[in-house]
C-alpha cells in the first residue's frame, strides 16, 4: 500500500490548487500502473456506513471509446435542446461562451480520449457515495500529470450505453470522467474567493478570516 500512494508524491495543496477541468487530451495511453493507483485512490474515499456502493467501468479500447463517443456527442446536444439553446452546431456557439465552447469540443473529441471512466452505484440515489470517489480519482490523476473532467449523460442515450458496455440494469449511472495527458496546462485556476461564498454561524455573516482581514 505504501508503495502505491508513495507515487502520488505531489503535495496535496499543489494538487488541489492546480486542478482544473481538462477537456483536451493527447492520444498517449495511460499506463496500467497509473490507472491502478488512480482507482485505488477512488475506492479509498469515504462512504456512508462503509457500504461502498460505487462501481467503475474503465474504457481503454479505442473502438469501444469511439462508439461511446458517438453516444456522448448525441447526449451533449440532446441536453442543449432541453435547455432551449438555439445552437445546432459548435460553430454557432457565441465566442464569449467559453464554457459551452470547451464542452462542445469535448463532445466532438471524447471519442479520441485514451481512457474514460464511468462511475456508477449499486444503490439508487447513490451520488453521495460516488462523488467523493470521483474527486479522489481526479486528484490522484492530477498528481500523476493526468487531466480529467466530470461530466454526465442524457437519458436519451443511457439505454444504448448500457447495452454497448454490458452494464447490468440495476446499476445507477452517475458520472463519466475522460482521462488523458492534457493538450495545454493545469492551473493556476480562477475561482471566487472563499470569503465571498462562505458564511459563519448564520447566513450572510462574513467568514471569520474576512472579518479579521477587515480589522487589520
Amino acid at each position: 500500500m505504501e508503495q502505491e500512494y508513495a507515487r502520488l508524491n505531489m503535495p496535496i495543496g499543489e494538487t488541489m490548487f492546480s486542478q482544473r477541468s481538462i477537456r483536451r487530451f493527447r492520444s498517449d495511453p495511460i499506463p496500467v500502473d497509473d490507472l491502478r493507483v488512480i482507482m485505488d485512490a477512488a475506492v479509498k474515499a469515504p462512504s456512508g456506513g462503509n457500504r461502498q456502493p460505487a462501481r467503475f467501468l474503465i474504457l481503454t479500447d479505442p473502438d469501444v471509446i469511439r462508439e461511446f463517443g458517438a453516444l456522448y456527442r448525441e447526449a451533449w446536444w440532446a441536453k442543449r435542446r432541453d435547455e432551449k439553446r438555439p445552437w445546432t452546431r459548435r460553430e454557432e456557439i457565441p465566442a464569449e461562451d467559453r464554457g459551452s465552447t470547451a464542452a462542445a469540443r469535448l463532445a466532438d473529441e471524447i471519442k479520441d480520449a485514451p481512457c474514460i471512466v464511468l462511475a456508477l452505484t449499486t444503490v439508487k440515489n447513490g451520488a453521495s457515495s460516488v462523488i467523493p470517489s470521483v474527486q479522489n480519482l481526479m486528484l490522484a490523476a492530477r498528481a500523476l500529470g493526468i487531466g480529467s473532467v466530470p461530466t454526465t449523460l442524457h437519458a436519451q442515450v443511457l439505454e444504448r450505453v448500457y447495452a454497448l458496455l454490458n452494464i447490468p440494469p440495476e446499476l445507477e449511472f452517475h458520472l463519466c470522467i475522460p482521462l488523458g495527458y492534457p493538450r495545454g496546462r493545469f492551473g493556476p485556476t480562477q475561482r471566487i474567493p472563499a470569503a465571498e461564498v462562505t458564511y459563519h454561524n448564520r447566513w450572510a455573516t462574513p467568514a471569520p478570516w474576512s472579518v479579521a482581514a477587515a480589522r487589520a
